[in-house]
């Protein structure tokens, strides 16, 4: 491994790692040569090493070795509370930074508390990646999560709330909730609101997608109105159009549905406001076109320019719903990006 650091006050320094030097090492741990230091396990197994070596991979270790006591020409330190196999993986670790995965996967909890305790970043460093990169389950994901909070892990425990979030059916019902339910039903409530608070945000981001759908639909409405009482569609326009017939596609995804209420608005005999629901909404486009419309003197769509003249006569409260809903309407078409299929013809009014 090749590595360049740079410093202000110096020229660059280089280093090149060769497998063949990580090997040395490793031999030198596997095979004790020179050691002056035992580790003590809970099980009361020995582990040679190098105080060196320790003092220098690791500063916590480095002030227990400081004030163990020398017994028979060599010094005595414990490591309590983990077992002799992973001990075996965070002292080879500190020697060459190898280690083998699946000693590593058994006991990458230990190492995470382990490389915290005693100050090993790099080896937190590996512990966290391969928890991310897919050792975190269903079954530990619990128990990882009140590690990373007690190891100073903020992102390996926001993976960990993700996690449970995303399948807390299956993992509320696991054998680490039901311990962590009793042991710290602080942690289990901080869960459940965060399953609440991500359902909300879930629920809100349909809410305003499904509005979007609705303004975007308006939008479209306003141009296949446009386009009808300007260019004629099919079978409905200007006098004065020839009409393509009904066979001829139309590129106004809201046409063929905007012809009919037309047709029904021409026809019906109820037709103002209110009396008719179908009627209702015809006069709602209509305003609304009038609202959107920069262009009202030489509009052919109807009683623009009547809406345009009827607004001079509105409250600032009816004012600003409409301005309102002509802001959510182009935004929702400008929300398509540059590559939607139509230019817009609308202007919004200031």
């Amino acid at each position: 491994m090749y590595t360049r650091s740079k410093h202000p006050s110096r020229p660059p320094e280089c280093s090149f790692v060769l497998k063949e030097t990580k090997d040395i090492w490793d031999k030198l741990f596997k095979e004790g040569h020179g050691a002056d230091v035992y580790i003590i396990t809970d099980d009361q197994s020995h582990l040679k090493a190098h105080s060196c070596v320790l003092s220098a991979a690791s500063p916590v270790l480095h002030n227990i070795i400081q004030q163990s006591k020398v017994k028979d020409g060599m010094k005595h330190i414990k490591i309590p509370g983990v077992p002799y196999e992973a001990i075996y993986a965070f002292v080879r670790f500190l020697y060459s930074s190898y280690y083998e995965e699946q000693k590593m996967k058994k006991n990458v909890l230990h190492l995470l508390v382990l490389s915290h305790c005693y100050s090993v970043p790099s080896l937190k460093r590996v512990c966290i990646h391969l928890l991310e990169q897919g050792w975190l389950t269903q079954e530990n994901v619990i128990d990882v999560l009140q590690l990373a909070r007690s190891c100073d892990a903020p992102r390996l425990s926001f993976f960990c709330v993700r996690m449970v979030v995303k399948d807390f059916r299956t993992i509320s019902s696991t054998e680490g909730w039901k311990v962590m339910k009793h042991a710290n039903p602080a942690l289990e409530q901080e869960l459940v609101e965060s399953l609440v608070e991500a359902d909300s945000r879930k629920q809100e981001k349909l809410r305003k997608m499904e509005e979007k759908k609705v303004y975007l639909e308006l939008y479209e409405a306003m141009e296949a109105l446009l386009h009808i009482c300007q260019e004629g569609c099919r079978t409905i326009g200007p006098r004065e159009k020839v009409l393509k017939g009904s066979r001829v596609t139309c590129n106004y995804p809201a046409c063929k549905g905007l012809e009919a209420l037309v047709r029904h608005f021409s026809n019906c005999k109820t037709r103002v406001p209110g009396g008719c629901v179908h009627c209702k909404r015809m006069w709602q486009l209509l305003e609304l076109h009038s609202q959107m419309c920069s262009e009202p003197d030489s509009c052919k769509v109807p009683l623009c320019r009547h809406f345009k003249e009827k607004m001079q006569q509105q409250s600032k409260k009816d004012e600003a719903k409409w301005r309102l809903l002509v802001s959510k309407v182009v935004n929702a078409k400008n929300a398509l990006g540059p590559f939607s299929a139509r230019p817009s013809k609308f202007i919004m009014i200031n």
